[in-house]
């Protein structure tokens, strides 16, 4: 049944059934207030993270060969994709050496400016492919790595629908913005894989069997009283890169795609 979808169904296919494990994954703690009160949260930091995170490595690799052989360039294209993510890496490992102030750290914005020059799909598997990298580079491997690969892939995509304005003060503008903006969301997605175990003030804490609007209420104060500071730094800090490198960075990508990018038509030489 699968070969018999044209390739880019198929495509589509897969990474729509990554968002859907992705949302699966984060909406798990909200699901969990189905569960009667005392309950545990459950085993949100053993197997299951590992399992998850076998799995989006998976559907990415599946992506990553469907691309292959859906286009005639593309072999160019996943090389391109090694060397972002090499570099990713390299600066999350600088990062690491070097720790910036609070959450900053520069992987996001190449992972936002290739998602923005070569489309969504290119920027969702730069994403959970750089973070995962990166992560094995530095020891960062934990139940938190498949939030934080999900979470990345989305900012890449995200990247990819974005408008290309054809004025340079407009797209600069809108680039500093998303990435100021995805430096926030990164730390309030991120931030819900562990809430269920947060021990602290009652006003914050998951309860099962709360309702939805408790729990909403109590996650957004657990999310200010613990991360809203140091989400600002990551936010502040891509900002201000995008904004000294930006359109140097997109304009260098954009060559590079104009270059390797065309497309084969049937009959012709």
């Amino acid at each position: 049944m699968m070969a018999a979808l044209p390739g880019r169904a198929f495509s589509l296919a897969i990474y729509g059934l990554s968002v859907l494990v992705g949302v699966a994954a984060f909406a798990y703690p909200f699901l969990l207030l189905l569960r009667p009160a005392g309950a545990p949260p459950g085993d949100l930091d053993g197997g299951s993270t590992g399992l998850l995170t076998a799995l989006l490595v998976v559907l990415c690799l599946v992506a990553v060969l469907v691309e292959v052989q859906g286009q005639a360039v593309s072999a160019r294209m996943v090389a391109a994709l090694g060397v972002l993510v090499a570099v990713a890496s390299v600066l999350r490992f600088v990062e690491t050496a070097i720790p910036g102030p609070g959450g900053f750290s520069p992987i996001f914005v190449p992972i936002l400016l290739a998602g923005y020059v070569f489309g969504a799909r290119f920027g969702y598997l730069m994403g959970v492919l750089s973070l995962l990298v990166s992560a094995l580079v530095t020891g960062g491997v934990g139940p938190w790595l498949p939030y934080q690969m999900l979470v990345a892939g989305w900012l890449g995509a995200s990247a990819g629908w974005l408008p290309h304005p054809s004025r340079p003060g407009l797209e600069l503008g809108m680039l500093v913005s998303t990435a100021f903006a995805w430096g926030l969301l990164y730390g309030f997605l991120t931030n819900l894989y562990f809430w269920p175990f947060f021990a602290g003030d009652n006003l914050m804490r998951w309860q099962p069997g709360s309702g939805w609007q408790t729990a909403a209420s109590h996650y957004a104060a657990f999310y200010l009283a613990t991360s809203l500071v140091w989400d600002l730094f990551r936010g502040l800090g891509s900002g201000l890169l995008v904004l000294a490198l930006g359109l140097p960075a997109v304009r260098a990508m954009a060559r590079f795609r104009d270059r390797f990018q065309f497309a084969v038509e049937p009959g012709r030489a």
